[in-house]
Order: C-alpha cells, then sequence, then structure tokens
C-alpha cells in the first residue's frame, strides 16, 4: 500500500556502541526531520509566520533551594504563549522528548546539544499541532495557555543531584520539573480550570512519571488529565533475545538517580529498571490518561526489537528504515510486536478513564504536527483524527478507546522513510 507521506530524517548514528545508545539518537520530530508531504497546503508551514514562534524562557535563579540546572549546568527552559478567551483559565503543558543518556560519555555528548544544554536551544519555536493557536488545526485547545517544556536532562525529567559525584554533569531532571512547576502557577496556573500534560516520546514518558504530581499541584476543582504520545515503551526482547531496552533503562536508573522519582510501591516489588516501563507506571497512575501510539512505532522497531547489534548480517536493514521493505517473515515479526503492546495496553487499561488511539502507522510523534494531529490528511480511525478522540476523551464526550487493524489496513497513516544508515 502507498502510504500518504514519507518523512526523511537527519540524525546521529545510534546504538553503536552501549554508551552512545539511544542518547545518540536525538531523535525529535519537529527538528530532526523533514516531512515531505504531497498535501502542501496542509502541511505545518502553512500556519507559522514570524508572529507565530513563540520565545525560550530560561528558568529565573530560584533562592533557597537546589539549583535546577540542565545537563551541562546551563538553565533550563520553556516556551509560553498566553491563552485568551474561553481558554484563558486552561493550560496545556507539552514535554519535549529525545531519548535518554545511560552513561557519562554519553550524556557529555548530550551536553554539546540542544537536548542537554539552553546554550544551544532555538531562542523561538513555532507552535504546531496540539500546541497551534489555528483553530482549524487546534479545535479545542487552540486558546488555551500553551507551554513547551524543553528537555535537556537525559532522564525523562526524573534524575536527582545526589548522583552527580562530581562529574561535571548536573542530573536535576525532578528540581527541573519541580522549578517549572512551579514558575508556572505563579504566573497562572494555579488558577487553572482545566489542563492537559502532554508529552511525545521520552517526553510522554516524563508525562505518566509526573501525571500524578501534576494533578497534585493543581486546584482540586479543577479538570485534570495527561496525555502521553509514542511514550509507551514495551519491555520487549529484542530479535537476538536479548532484553536491550531492559539493560538500558538500568543504566539510566543507576546513572541519574531515577528511582527516586517512580512509584515506591513498584521499587519494593522488582529491580526499578522495570518500573520505567509504562506497563508498570500505570499500575499506580490514579489521573486519567490518553495513549497516543502508533502500533509499528518507528523508533521502538529500531531501538527495541532490531536494535544496532542484533542483526550483524544486516538482514533487518532496509525492514527496520522503512516498513514498505519488510518481507512477510519480517511483517509476523512485527505483528507480534503489535500484539504485544496492544495487550500491555489494554492491561494497562484497567484503571478507569484511559482512552486510546493506536494506529497501525510506520512513526512516532504525531501530536507535534498538524498534519497529523489535525488536518483533512490525518491519519483518522473510525473516521477520526487523533485531535478528534483526545477531545471526546478529555471532554467525556464518549469513551475513546480506538485500535486500529494490522498494517497496511489503514490508508490515511503517515508512514516515514528514513534514510539513516544501519
Amino acid at each position: 500500500m502507498p502510504s500518504s507521506s514519507f518523512s526523511r530524517f537527519r540524525s546521529l548514528r545510534i546504538w553503536s556502541t552501549k554508551d552512545y545508545a539511544i542518547a545518540a539518537f536525538i531523535f525529535l520530530l519537529l527538528f530532526s526531520f523533514t516531512f515531505l508531504s504531497p498535501f502542501d497546503s496542509d502541511s505545518d508551514s502553512k500556519f507559522v509566520s514570524r508572529s507565530d514562534l513563540v520565545p525560550l524562557t530560561l528558568l529565573r535563579n530560584i533562592a533557597n533551594r537546589t539549583q535546577p540546572l540542565c545537563l551541562d549546568g546551563s538553565a533550563p527552559g520553556y516556551h509560553f504563549q498566553n491563552g485568551f478567551g474561553s481558554g484563558s483559565r486552561n493550560w496545556l503543558i507539552h514535554v519535549e522528548g529525545g531519548g535518554w543518556c545511560n552513561s557519562v560519555s554519553s550524556c557529555s555528548q548530550r551536553a554539546l546539544t540542544h537536548l542537554g544544554s539552553s546554550k544551544y536551544m532555538e531562542t523561538s519555536i513555532p507552535f504546531t499541532g496540539i500546541l497551534s493557536s489555528d483553530p482549524s488545526q487546534n479545535p479545542d485547545f487552540f486558546n488555551w495557555n500553551k507551554v513547551k517544556i524543553r528537555y535537556c536532562d537525559g532522564a525523562s525529567f526524573a534524575g536527582h543531584p545526589e548522583n552527580e559525584k562530581g562529574s561535571r554533569l548536573f542530573f536535576r531532571g525532578q528540581i527541573i520539573w519541580e522549578a517549572i512547576m512551579d514558575e508556572l502557577l505563579s504566573i497562572g496556573m494555579s488558577k487553572a480550570k482545566q489542563a492537559l500534560l502532554s508529552g511525545c516520546s521520552a517526553g510522554g514518558l516524563a508525562t505518566l512519571i509526573h501525571c500524578d504530581d501534576f494533578r497534585q499541584v493543581l486546584p482540586k476543582e479543577a479538570t485534570v488529565k495527561c496525555l502521553a504520545d509514542a511514550g509507551f515503551f514495551l519491555d520487549e526482547k529484542d530479535i537476538s533475545g536479548n532484553r536491550t531496552m531492559r539493560s538500558f533503562y538500568n543504566d539510566v536508573v543507576q546513572l541519574q538517580g531515577v528511582a527516586n522519582s517512580l512509584h515506591k510501591d513498584c521499587i519494593a516489588k522488582m529491580e526499578p529498571s522495570k518500573c520505567l516501563f509504562p506497563s508498570e507506571i500505570g499500575k499506580n497512575i490514579k489521573t486519567p490518561v490518553f495513549l497516543v501510539q502508533p502500533a509499528y512505532d518507528f523508533w521502538q522497531i529500531r531501538n527495541i526489537l532490531v536494535p544496532q547489534g542484533s542483526d550483524p548480517r544486516g538482514y533487518w536493514k532496509s525492514c527496520r528504515l522503512n516498513i514498505r521493505n519488510c518481507n512477510a517473515n519480517m511483517m509476523n515479526v512485527l505483528d507480534r510486536f503489535r500484539s504485544s503492546l496492544v495487550k500491555t495496553v489494554k492491561e494497562f487499561q484497567q484503571q478507569k478513564e484511559i482512552g486510546t488511539f493506536i494506529n497501525s502507522c510506520f512513526i512516532h510523534c504525531q501530536t507535534e504536527m498538524g498534519v497529523t494531529w489535525h488536518s483533512p490528511n490525518s491519519p483518522k480511525i473510525n473516521d477520526k483524527t487523533i485531535a478528534e478522540s483526545v477531545a471526546d476523551w478529555f471532554f467525556d464526550q464518549e469513551s475513546v478507546n480506538r485500535i486500529d487493524c494490522p498494517y497496511p489496513c489503514n490508508p490515511t497513516c503517515h508512514n516515514m522513510e528514513s534514510t539513516l544508515i544501519g
């Protein structure tokens, strides 16, 4: 089946060594690939002008507390756009993604990029997709107060400074999170009537980690929910039989003291690295959650199912870059991975008020781009876009549990084609 559009990635080679691992794969949809769409009239650029760019705000020095710092010691930042009209007391917080670092070496490399230092962050960025102020692109949240939290700690805002140990790196993700929440509360979020915490990829994982904390800092009478986009990472064996992702998470947890940010009940029962997977995090979340997840997650296929090193003969090389190149045997493996995702999500859904939009697309994050969030050419399930599905769930218009049939059943999918080597 021909896909409706393709994307080409610009990124560093990943998984070439254990140290570099996922950290070197700087996967940010808005900044790491060019979206090549035949629907030019609906591309995000249509909505972006100089006046639409949202400036970067760096955190002020905070007295009487440990300073929130990026990996390199620079100040963390966020982009804020005021709400207006009926949305003036509503807040949408979106957490940037970008993988993790699991060693001093990989974190040091990350500290030389915008994922570890505000020195390299764009001074202004466009707000598109779920952050857009255009009602045609974002009909339900366009006039809300909107914030994009920049990601510069390498551990989904869950690291702790006691693990710094003179490494010249700052592991302060949890402190960054708390400081940004304090600042947003001080500029109006403390009076929120409705609030949605969302995030993409590692930012989606951060959303799940901090979802209940977010609920706690807001008014009791406020409607507060969370959305994880491509943040439901699986604890699955790769094609060589190894649990590469669990091993990687174990390194992240040990390096940055992440266990201190995970649920105590989980930590008491199993090794902390298992508690970093959403399947375990979800068992303790009390706040309503929505999952936007591609069943053939481009990132997870390349880094969990077929990481570098698991395929020494390069049998999977073309398939892992472009699902159209997968043969029947490979598709069987991918379909089993999809089945595992669906099964795990259904277990996650045993908690009430969980919404889902799981499409059959070969993609990663989908909420940040207007073309995949809400446009005439957006991916749909039951004739509903992601934006419409999220709105149905958030505003309690209906129960939302939309799970697509297997690839290539959905002609509305935006599938990706990568030119990455390996």
